[in-house]
């Protein structure tokens, strides 16, 4: 799979450790350094514009897709490749996802929670077969994880879906499940029996 941009998900704060803030900007480095684009919410402001400046510093593309009415409310950063201004939330998503080859989310809050799992959601509905992985810094998503194993011992989500959820803790790891990363096949999203 080739990979020319990933969109990345986080949070519009920085968090409470240096590790965040330290991983974001290594994230956004290493993406450039590798020649891949940055896709993401276009603000200038906590971990989403740490991302940014570290892949600009580094020579990187980064693209900003951005809501009007959030777009003075998350300052929108001045100096990105390109910023795309849209109208709804969801104009912001769908162009984030028909941008990029992939999802990375770093730790950040309901916002990059609900984008990183619409996704992953899309993916499993076979609307597209790119990878979904969650950069696990300081073990910040180590509960969802286990949440979600939980869930499918629970008999709410099939082994094969969970197998879509990637995570690691480094980026060159993270990106080496992307290179691997085989999404399944969608015949039926619930059999008769079930519905």
């Amino acid at each position: 799979m080739t990979v020319r941009r990933l969109c990345v998900f986080c949070g519009s704060s920085m968090g409470n450790l240096a590790d965040y803030r330290a991983a974001a900007a290594e994230l956004g480095e290493f993406l450039a350094r590798r020649e891949i684009g940055v896709v993401y919410g276009g603000a200038s402001v906590g971990l989403m514009g740490t991302v940014a400046d570290s892949a600009l510093a580094a020579g990187g593309e980064v693209i900003g897709v951005i809501p009007r009415l959030l777009q003075e409310k998350e300052l929108a950063h001045p100096g990105l490749t390109a910023l795309h201004v849209v109208d709804t939330m969801h104009q912001r998503k769908a162009l984030m996802a028909e941008l990029c080859d992939g999802f990375i989310a770093l730790p950040g809050g309901m916002g990059t929670f609900e984008e990183f799992f619409e996704v992953l959601t899309w993916g499993q509905l076979g609307m597209h077969c790119k990878p979904c992985g969650l950069l696990n810094v300081a073990g910040y998503y180590d509960r969802l994880l286990a949440f979600v194993d939980q869930a499918v011992v629970e008999g709410f989500v099939r082994r094969e879906q969970r197998g879509m959820l990637l995570a690691a803790h480094r980026p060159a790891e993270l990106l080496a499940l992307f290179a691997a990363y085989r999404s399944p096949t969608v015949e039926k999203v619930l059999k008769p029996a079930q519905v």
